[in-house]
């Protein structure tokens, strides 16, 4: 079931109602109920294997916090054997499967090992990782476990943030299932007004240039280096629009029935270093990395060396999160790099800035680590390293021919059709409505403007998402992971 479906707008509105219907110590087994039925709409069988994870997460919690000694760890091992095996199987067999018998042919050996032909269970990836955040919490001593096996299985398969994230801790999200809240106006209103934005940014900016990326990647030979540039660029403004689309709605869904998760995106493409990038972008997922591997690894506590290869492994294992693909290893050691790079050459790239003046123009910092991140963008899109090989060297390649056309005002972008502005007004939309939120908090203002105001904005806003936007039951990107 879709966010931006006709079906969860009737699932929403029926959940809701009964939501606050009903006395609040029973509110939770209709989410439970809600939410399994949400899951159940994507593929039904698949339930089961989310539920022999919550079994065995909701026992190994108890008898970690009942255990002494090694015992405590083992049972944490035998938790997060069960879900990183369920990951392995459902996402990385083939994967693995297909590096062993490439090896094996190199040796003149054939590969017995078969394939499984199945389905990767949506969002595996984000309820597995909140799941193994459980245990890893109660061994710590930072989480009790929990008694209740209905609260627990809701904390895993809460449905607004099931299958995308946000990636919740235990310590925020299990506590609000014993909650009673109220119904309120202004939070309500709050939340609808976040999910109606997210809705926004997902079918009139993200699936709209989606249209342009698609034709593009999906047959890069036959475009010039201009068509490939736009549309690495419009895919960063796609995948950004869609999942943080995503995220403001499943975070507004929350909202509306009194339940607080983590904010995941803060305008990251204003991001002054790629260091920077990485606490605006998937926030929720890369404080999990920084909490649960990279601090475990030893984080910046160790020899410079050391700490540069514990930056690098963490990339790598998240690249390898996104997906089953050298393409995602590569954008995640592309990532890793950049990081490491630009600690190196942190003073150097200081002292030249300071004497061009460069540190006086933001706006350059910026649109340099735009321009990395969107390289590193070029191997996400892509479907295999040809394609992703080929973009990289025939947009640096046409560069020279380009700034030509573009000086005698010859540049042509054959793809995008009469409505050139449309694609390239959304984005400046888009970025000026990040840039006023971060520097004069227009939320705020605008909740204090007149009430004839704020909903003639809601019912443009609205008509827009009605008139422009793309039905056509697209799935969020992040659902594949």
């Amino acid at each position: 079931m879709l966010f931006n479906s006709f079906q969860f707008l009737i699932f929403f509105i029926i959940v809701t109602s009964l939501y606050f219907t009903l006395p609040y110590n029973k509110r939770w087994f209709l989410l439970l109920a809600a939410s399994c039925y949400f899951y159940m709409a994507f593929v039904p069988i698949y339930i089961l294997i989310l539920g022999f994870t919550i079994v065995i997460d909701y026992y190994a919690g108890i008898f970690i916090e009942n255990a002494q000694g090694k015992k405590r760890k083992w049972w944490l091992i035998i938790s997060l054997i069960a879900n990183i095996g369920v990951l392995c199987i459902f996402k990385y067999y083939n994967f693995l499967n297909d590096n062993l018998a490439f090896l094996m042919h190199g040796f003149g050996l054939k590969d017995p090992i078969p394939y499984l032909n199945i389905l990767l269970p949506v969002g595996l990836s984000f309820h597995t990782f909140q799941a193994m955040s459980y245990t890893i919490e109660v061994y710590r001593g930072h989480q009790k476990a929990e008694r209740h096996f209905g609260i627990y299985a809701l904390y895993v398969m809460f449905y607004p943030q099931l299958v995308a994230g946000p990636i919740e801790r235990p310590q925020n999200l299990l506590h609000q299932f014993r909650q009673k809240y109220d119904f309120d106006y202004d939070r309500i209103t709050s939340g609808l007004r976040l999910m109606l934005w997210g809705l926004f940014k997902k079918v009139v900016i993200a699936d709209r240039l989606s249209i342009i990326v698609d034709t593009v990647y999906n047959n890069p030979e036959a475009h010039l280096t201009s068509s490939l540039i736009i549309a690495t660029v419009f895919f960063a403004f796609q995948i950004f629009c869609d999942f943080s689309g995503y995220s403001d709605m499943a975070i507004g869904a929350a909202r509306v029935m009194g339940f607080t998760l983590m904010k995941n995106f803060n305008g990251p493409y204003q991001s002054k270093s790629v260091n920077e990038f990485w606490t605006r972008w998937h926030i929720s997922l890369s404080t999990w990395f920084k909490d649960y591997l990279y601090i475990p690894l030893g984080g910046n506590r160790v020899v410079i060396p050391r700490w540069y290869l514990n930056i690098f492994i963490v990339f790598l294992v998240s690249g390898l999160w996104h997906g089953a693909n050298w393409t995602f290893v590569i954008w995640g050691a592309l990532h890793g790099f950049y990081i490491i790079f630009g600690s190196v050459t942190e003073k150097f790239r200081n002292q030249v800035s300071k004497r061009l003046f460069l540190d006086k123009i933001p706006l350059l910092a910026s649109l340099t680590t735009f321009i990395l991140v969107g390289i590193a963008w070029i191997f996400f899109r892509a479907d295999n390293l040809h394609i992703a090989m080929y973009i990289l060297t025939n947009i640096f390649n046409g560069l020279p021919q380009m700034c030509s056309d573009f000086m005698h005002g010859n540049l042509v972008f054959e793809y995008l059709g009469t409505n050139k502005a449309w694609p390239i007004f959304l984005i400046i939309f888009l970025e000026t409505v990040h840039y006023l939120q971060d520097k004069y908090n227009i939320t705020t203002k605008f909740l204090k403007s007149h009430m004839v105001l704020r909903w003639f904005v809601y019912f443009i806003l609205v008509m827009v998402i009605l008139l422009t936007g793309v039905f056509d039951d697209k799935q969020f990107i992040y659902f594949q992971f």
